[in-house]
């Protein structure tokens, strides 16, 4: 359990590199040109990206010791966030903050690259929990692997909204590229006991596995459910990711919608470390269904009215529960999939899950913008809705989670009718 401490601590040094930056292009693209659809295919690029690429990540895993894949995708993030400083120090600023210019494109597409191949890390860093911790004690370190997200998530939270406000984009580079440098030289010195590749025959001479990962989950009874109804929920989630910094930005100032982040992921790290104390029960699968009942409920009400509290104190419970989902799908993949093919079926569940929400980001951000937004701002509009969502500047964008939450909800329960359902919990119980 040694070394997996040691690569947990890593992986949260590397996840406060990632997210700070990340988490301040969102904050610098809006400010700078006030437009939710500019946030929305941002956030849907990436999302685009880590479809295309997660079954290459996978199949990368399976093929080397899970240290060399770390060291090499943060060498590669660690250059691509090197580039984008060189960028922003080159290019005039108004190129740079115009979203319509191939100047603006390329300083955040690099930026985006380099997150991107982030992904592959944390690929390596599941199927490192399967070969590091003990089958019975999984489900609790996958917990503390959601802690730790929740730590890094709530530091980059408070630092990226000041670093924008106070400091600016070049400086928050600077920092975010240094921080990079520490998190590298720090992965270095980190040991992962790996005595052997656990080199699968049918993965001979194969850059992209498709055909053994769709093997490999299927079978499983209802393995190919879970991922399918993942990317469900990962459709709805993309309209909560190109939507809520907006719906934050118009509450709080930078600064303080920073703040109010880095306070609301304690509810991550809460989260977590119940995962880590108490694990997920006898079905994982059952859990994760529960939780996405409350995350539909929470979804259709945390903006039902323009609270600055009601927002904060849902975003709190938000994260709360979601490293309980997180933990039960990476319990269950980790039981049930041999060991020398649990990157491709990794890579292959992120890389299907992720591809839906760049659809629903790219979908909701102009169709918020130009229709619903613009709708709700009409009499027609409040009279309407208004006995619903109540009055204020973002009830357009309100208007879109309540009927996205919605549609959740029925999805969630008929999902507990399914016989993939049952025979994934069954299947589960014997492994």
């Amino acid at each position: 359990m040694k070394y997996f401490y040691q690569v947990l601590l890593n992986t949260l040094i590397a996840n406060v590199t990632t997210s700070y930056l990340w988490f301040a292009l969102t904050f610098w693209v809006y400010l700078e040109t006030r437009s939710v659809m500019a946030t929305a295919i941002i956030g849907g690029t990436y999302m685009l990206f880590v479809a295309l690429f997660s079954i290459v990540f996978g199949t990368i895993v399976d093929h080397n010791r899970k240290k060399t894949v770390m060291v090499g995708s943060s060498v590669f993030t660690f250059a691509m966030f090197l580039l984008a400083s060189v960028i922003y120090v080159l290019s005039p600023k108004e190129s740079l903050v115009d979203w319509q210019s191939w100047l603006f494109w390329a300083f955040a597409g690099v930026i985006l690259i380099g997150g991107v191949i982030e992904n592959m890390r944390n690929i390596a860093l599941s199927t490192t929990v399967t070969l590091l911790v003990p089958k019975e004690g999984r489900d609790k370190a996958n917990g503390l692997v959601g802690t730790v997200q929740g730590v890094a998530f709530m530091v980059t939270s408070v630092f990226s909204g000041l670093s924008i406000g106070l400091l600016g984009m070049g400086w928050t580079l600077a920092i975010a590229t240094a921080l990079t440098g520490v998190a590298l030289l720090h992965l270095l010195f980190v040991k992962i006991p790996e005595k052997r590749i656990a080199h699968d025959p049918e993965l001979e001479g194969k850059k992209v596995d498709i055909r053994g990962s769709i093997a490999a989950i299927r079978s499983v009874p209802g393995l190919m459910w879970l991922i399918f109804f993942t990317t469900f929920n990962n459709l709805i989630g993309g309209v909560f990711m190109a939507l809520m910094d907006p719906y934050g930005l118009n509450l709080f100032s930078v600064e303080w919608w920073g703040v109010v982040l880095g306070i609301t992921s304690t509810g991550f790290i809460i989260g977590g470390l119940l995962v880590a104390k108490f694990g997920l029960g006898k079905n994982p699968v059952r859990t994760m269904l529960l939780v996405n009942v409350g995350v539909a409920i929470l979804g259709a009400l945390f903006t039902i009215r323009e609270w600055w509290l009601l927002y904060a104190v849902g975003i709190w419970i938000f994260m709360a529960i979601m490293p309980i989902a997180e933990a039960a799908e990476q319990t269950i993949i980790q039981r049930v999939v041999p060991f020398k093919r649990q990157g491709r079926v990794f890579g292959f569940a992120q890389s299907v899950e992720s591809a839906s929400t760049p659809i629903s980001a790219f979908l909701i951000g102009p169709i918020a913008e130009f229709i619903i937004i613009p709708y709700m701002n009409t009499t027609a509009g409040k009279e309407t809705f208004g006995w619903l969502l109540g009055d204020g500047q973002a009830r357009g964008i309100a208007l879109v989670f309540f009927f996205a939450s919605a549609l959740l909800l029925a999805v969630v329960l008929i999902a507990f009718m399914t016989r993939a359902y049952r025979n994934l919990s069954q299947f589960y119980a014997k492994s």
